[in-house]
């Protein structure tokens, strides 16, 4: 099984049997690292072997992207997304990382760790000395150090073989084929002066739209300052690659180099908007002339476009052009300028996001949330040293959509961070201590989330904003439906709604909170006919986070009534929603329902393997079972009545089967009905 890894482009040229090599050094070493300079292909290499050499009798391979990463805070995170933990425990990341790999048989790929190099020497080496089924392949310019680990020096292509290879392919997509023979001695020669470096041969290569080969050939030689056969005095790789990246530099237009400069700024792979919105202004590159200028780089190679998740285009450019681009970005004098543009931008997607929480918008939201995490985290980094007060609303934006993808030890940490730095009396300041109440009320520390909802309730007050008062409740409403109190909870989410005023999101978590508290009351008619109502308020408004929770409560509710067909369904509705927003802990829930639901109606095998489906996300959000204290006998019942039906043998067999999945396939079959 393959997970998030990138699609391989097409266009790989020779190193035929490299791919096999590494595998052949993984299967031996529990640590293989592709080293070399800048630009050599490690990466497009880690890719092929992904693809093509798997390991075999294994849980599958894991890919992560290093290289968006500008603080290696945020490593562990990102090799937990990688990996499909979402860590809602209040352990050390590490240390549940670890655990969650424990047992597992997986190759973990981590590309572009040289700016990462002692965070990641001190991660590896743990998950090798805790997670003795785990292999790591990982890319670096230079080895990680360990021991046991086994450097494979990745070389640029033979000159007169592939790398001339290469370098024809790509002159042939530039519309430029090479032809005639005086081409393509022009072009040997080319690929010999570039020492078969990939990087630089697709740049040249990437001239051919507007230069002959033989121009391009004798200028990059004269920019080497190479005799035209002396291999001897030829220079290093890495000066190759820089002055092959300089000369396409200097062919470019003026506002292709300003806009190569200012994307320099951007972390990870965006979409066109964002780079207008960003790096587009004045008159040297005006936002509507963005569009143009970047087909422009992507056809000169020096911009990557992807296809995105959400079917459009996204943009990227390796470390090495980005390099060369925040060095001309410095030059300019617009390294400060660029940082608050790009802070400015991804605050003004957080305030939107967060007005269209309840609303059409919402799926979009949290899409944008989780593709944009390193951008989003450079931006609160640089609020965080100039505007504190906008870094804690930066924060607070985004606490709640972390904590429901799961992200809860990094909003943690942003969100503390940001509240010592931010004033007292900063707007945001209560929905920070809302989101952060939020994240220790998940994380299962009621006691810091209690005090938490107490000092957002003082907050609140102060600023006198009925939203803000609102939130305060669901959250004190949240910790007491948690620790058994469902009559303190419909007591505050009933003081709450009885104010007039506030957004009609707020409003409608509050009024979820009084579902839930009726349903633990026993008041299982009443609940069912208010969730009724909101669930067409929330299909009114294309809403997917309270319909899926109102979707939880009425599986509940039908179960408890003895309506297990109509469980069934409330619960996959539950799992579409929170398949799609991304909550693994929600996910973890709504199984648990449908397992009861289908050991209710008779479905012994699949309730068991549903069930073993539930204990799979339980354990990728970091802990065991939670939720209110009424699931307990339902899952307790659960359990009794599947083994009844199937024999004590067989459910064991069939959970622990499950339990051992792969959590997305699992989730997949579950929600198929029948």
């Amino acid at each position: 099984m393959l997970r998030n890894i990138p699609t391989e482009p097409p266009g790989f040229v020779g190193r035929a049997d490299e791919p096999a090599l590494i595998a052949h050094a993984l299967a031996a070493r529990r640590l293989v690292t592709l080293t070399g300079p800048g630009g050599v292909g490690k990466s497009r290499l880690a890719l092929r072997t992904a693809h093509r050499t798997p390991p075999s009798g294994s849980d599958g391979v894991c890919w992560t992207d290093l290289w968006p990463l500008r603080d290696d805070r945020l490593l562990t995170a990102a090799v937990a997304d990688a990996v499909d933990l979402a860590d809602h425990s209040g352990g050390s990341p590490e240390e549940t990382l670890t655990t969650w790999l424990a047992d597992r048989r997986l190759l973990l790929v981590l590309d572009s760790c040289e700016h990462l190099l002692p965070a990641a020497q001190a991660l590896v080496r743990r998950l090798l000395a805790e997670c003795p089924g785990l292999t790591v392949l990982t890319t670096s310019r230079q080895p990680l150090g360990l021991d046991g680990e086994y450097a494979y020096q990745v070389r640029p292509l033979p000159p007169d073989s592939d790398g001339l290879a290469l370098f024809a392919d790509r002159a042939a997509a530039a519309g430029a084929p090479l032809l005639l023979p005086g081409d393509r001695a022009a072009a040997r020669s080319l690929t010999r002066r570039l020492d078969g470096l990939p990087l630089a041969l697709e740049l040249a290569a990437a001239q051919l739209r507007h230069l002959p080969v033989g121009q391009v050939e004798r200028e990059l030689v004269h920019r080497l300052d190479l005799p035209s056969g002396d291999r001897a005095t030829r220079p290093a790789r890495h000066r190759t690659l820089r002055t092959t990246v300089g000369w396409s530099h200097e062919l470019a237009t003026p506002a292709e180099r300003l806009l190569w400069a200012r994307m320099s700024v951007l972390c990870g792979p965006v979409d066109t908007e964002t780079v207008a919105e960003v790096c587009g202004g004045g008159a040297a590159l005006p936002s509507g002339a963005v569009p143009g200028v970047l087909a422009a780089l992507a056809a000169k190679s020096v911009v990557i476009r992807e296809p995105g998740p959400d079917g459009g285009v996204r943009h990227r450019m390796l470390d090495t052009v980005r390099e060369y681009g925040a060095m001309w970005l410095a030059e300019l004098g617009e390294t400060h300028t660029l940082a608050e543009r790009h802070a400015r931008h991804f605050l003004g997607r957080v305030r939107r996001i967060r007005r269209e929480w309840f609303g059409p918008d919402q799926l979009d939201g949290y899409r944008t949330v989780e593709r944009s995490y390193a951008d989003l985290c450079a931006a609160l980094d640089h609020l965080l040293g100039t505007r504190p007060h906008q870094a804690l609303e930066l924060a607070a934006g985004l606490g709640f959509h972390w904590a429901c993808c799961g992200h809860l030890h990094d909003a943690g940490a942003h969100l503390s961070r940001a509240l010592r730095h931010a004033p007292d009396d900063a707007p945001a300041r209560p929905a920070a201590l809302w989101a952060l109440g939020v994240v220790r009320a998940l994380q299962g520390d009621h006691e810091a989330a209690e005090l938490l909802a107490g000092d957002c309730g003082q907050a609140a007050a102060a600023v006198g904003d009925a939203d803000d008062r609102l939130r305060t409740a669901y959250l004190r409403g949240l910790v007491h439906l948690l620790c058994g109190r469902p009559s303190a909870a419909r007591a505050e989410a009933e003081r709450a709604l009885c104010r007039p005023g506030g957004g009609l999101g707020p409003r409608m978590m509050c009024r979820l909170v009084r579902i839930f508290a009726l349903t633990g009351l026993g008041l299982l008619d009443q609940a069912r006919a208010e969730a009724g109502r909101l669930l067409v308020v929330c299909g009114r408004h294309g809403e997917f986070w309270t319909r899926s929770y109102l979707d939880y409560q009425l599986a509940l509710i039908a179960l408890l009534q003895g309506r297990p067909a109509d469980a069934a369904g409330h619960a996959r509705a539950m799992l579409g929603a929170k398949q799609r927003i991304g909550d693994s802990f929600g996910t973890a829930l709504g199984l648990d329902l449908l397992a009861a639901s289908l050991a209710a109606h008779g479905e012994g095998l699949r309730a068991a393997r549903v069930y073993g489906a539930g204990l799979t996300y339980w354990r990728a959000v970091g802990h065991p079972q939670r939720g209110t204290p009424e699931l307990g006998p339902v899952r307790e019942r659960c359990e009794r009545t599947t083994r009844e039906l199937v024999g004590d043998e067989l459910y064991e067999k069939t959970v622990a089967g499950a339990a051992d999945g792969e959590p997305a396939v699992l989730l997949a079959e579950a929600l198929e009905p029948g």
